[in-house]
């Protein structure tokens, strides 16, 4: 059977192989030589117990490569113990090895028995054991081959921080990433936060990259809780995270940028965030909009719009320039970059006192080109069109907007088979809203295509979604009645009556108003009198109309005698 890859493809995973073999056979030979130096040394020798402890030790390593059911036999746990427990170094660091073998290829669940020896050997005076049993450990919980809730409750936390003080940048990287998996359930953070925040926040500040990555990644976990997110932020974590938005390693950028975010979104935390002088915090989330790595960008930009809901916030956002960043971002193909931009920008075009400065700053050009090219996913399309509505009721937004591509954008959607309901929703609402200003309405209606118009009608018909029928239907009846117009709609008479009068028959008498004011604009053109003369149509309308004047007779009934002088005002009779 052929290949599906290509060359190049199969020659990585040729290269990917081979590799892997080579790691295989170098950690074989490591362990052969390690067992060979066991072998030699007079240790074995010493007493009968150490001899015994040497042929033990030659049964336990040979299941290396055999499966799992070997690996974690009870013979190898006793052994496991004995090495764990002995005082000879080397003997412990057999044991590492064995857990960091353990830790590549177990697929199921490591035993709870299979603990203790680990426990023990973080406990090693070795660093080295120390770090390499912890690198197994990080192994074990990424993988989720131990329950992290266990390693709290055997005390293993305790040996993990005191690795944080070793001075040595590898057993600070493992230990951190322990404690970050441990972060990442909820019911341990309480036992981290106690003692491990003040020296978690001292090595997130560390020049080794490897250690600053995993310390903020543990913050990170810290801060998807409310209690945890308080007591980080009474330790003094919000300006070491700031601090973070301004590394080199990309990771550490992500995560101390998504734990601001996290602390953003409690509103108690906002005077702690803006304390930090020169708007230092909005001016480094703005630069990190501008990444090239397109997670932190997307992080920055709802970082800031989750920010943007405190008003103070958002003038100072306004006063540091913020949008022609954004803007930049609307012009990427990437829906992961334009939707957060999008997002944002809407939070301020929702605050009036925003509108002319994104008016003037060219803000609605930009999103008539994404509704135009619908480039981007349904939530930035649903976020353009509130933007478009917010800004066409400022001074120069109406002008904007009919300058833009903001109509041709809304118009075209409508014919978009990629977009949901709700989507369109927002669309026609849009439209309804523009509509409603005469400016726009005339460059509308003299702009609309036939196939525009063709979609209008037919989404008017679904009148099984009512609230998308009656935008569509709300749109058709605003259009301005020229000879154009009725060329276009004559075609579609038809199915324009029908959907008027399912709207005439229902209850909602939104939906009857609408079907009576769109038959007045249509009347206007003779092929649809001549149509509605003795249709059903006509007759529901006359119907309407029965049931219009009597109610208006009953409710002469209920309304106060008009004035004489056997009934006075009622003014006339307080005193």
């Amino acid at each position: 059977m052929a290949s599906s890859l290509c060359e190049n493809c199969s020659r990585l995973v040729k290269e990917l192989a081979a590799h892997l073999r080579r790691i295989c056979r170098e950690f074989e030979q490591k362990i052969r030589d390690v067992f060979r130096e066991l072998c030699q040394c007079t240790c074995f020798r010493v007493t009968p117990e150490r001899s015994l402890l040497r042929r033990e030790t030659q049964e336990f390593l040979r299941p290396l490569h055999e499966d799992e059911s070997q690996l974690l036999s009870q013979e190898g746990l006793q052994t496991l113990t004995r090495l764990a427990a002995s005082e000879n170094t080397d003997l412990q660091m057999t044991a590492a090895m064995y857990y960091l073998h353990v830790s590549h290829h177990l697929k199921s669940r490591l035993p709870d028995d299979f603990m203790e020896p680990v426990m023990t050997l973080l406990l090693s005076p070795d660093l080295d054991v120390q770090k390499t049993v912890s690198l197994a450990l990080v192994n074990l919980l990424v993988k989720n081959n131990v329950c992290k809730e266990l390693v709290i409750e055997m005390g293993m936390l305790v040996p993990i921080l005191e690795l944080f003080q070793s001075g040595d940048g590898t057993a600070q990287c493992h230990s951190c990433a322990c404690v970050a998996m441990l972060a990442s359930s909820e019911s341990n953070r309480d036992a981290i936060i106690v003692d491990g925040i003040i020296p978690l926040l001292a090595l997130a500040k560390s020049y080794d990259p490897r250690v600053q990555r995993n310390a903020t990644w543990a913050l990170l976990h810290l801060t998807h809780s409310d209690w945890s997110t308080r007591i980080l932020c009474q330790a003094g974590g919000i300006p070491v995270l700031v601090l973070l938005l301004q590394s080199s390693d990309s990771e550490v950028q992500f995560c101390g940028c998504t734990a601001l975010c996290n602390i953003a979104a409690i509103q108690e935390h906002h005077p702690k965030l803006l304390s930090i002088g020169g708007h230092y915090l909005l001016k480094s989330l703005l630069t990190l909009t501008s990444s090239s790595v397109q997670k932190n960008s997307a992080q920055a930009c709802r970082c800031l719009q989750t920010l943007s809901k405190n008003v103070l916030i958002q003038e100072q956002l306004m006063e540091l320039d913020c949008v022609p960043p954004l803007k930049a971002l609307l012009k990427t193909p990437t829906a992961a970059w334009t939707e957060p931009a999008m997002t944002l920008l809407c939070a301020l075009s929702a605050h009036p006192p925003n509108h002319d400065c994104l008016v003037s700053e060219g803000l609605l050009d930009e999103v008539g080109q994404l509704l135009r090219h619908h480039r981007s996913s349904s939530a930035a399309i649903t976020h353009g069109c509130e933007i478009v509505t917010n800004l066409s009721c400022s001074g120069g937004g109406q002008q904007a907007v009919m300058e833009s591509l903001c109509l041709s954008g809304l118009l075209g959607a409508l014919l978009s088979p990629a977009l949901s309901d709700d989507t369109l929703l927002h669309v026609t609402s849009c439209l309804r809203h523009l509509m409603t200003w005469d400016l726009l309405r005339c460059n509308l209606s003299a702009t609309i295509t036939a196939e525009q118009v063709l979609g209008l009608v037919k989404l008017s018909g679904q009148t099984h979604k009512p609230l998308l029928s009656y935008n569509c239907a709300a749109i058709t009846s605003k259009l301005e009645m020229t000879e154009e117009i009725f060329a276009l709609l004559r075609p579609h008479y038809s199915t324009v009556s029908q959907y008027l009068l399912v709207f005439l028959q229902k209850k909602d008498v939104k939906f009857q108003q609408l079907g009576i004011v769109t038959i007045f604009n249509l009347k206007k053109d003779g092929d649809f009198s001549s149509l509605l003369a003795d249709s059903e149509l006509e007759v529901q309308l006359d119907q309407v109309h029965a049931q219009t004047e009597e109610t208006r007779r009953l409710l002469q009934m209920v309304q106060p005698l008009p004035p004489s002088p056997v009934n006075p005002p009622l003014s006339q009779t307080k005193h």
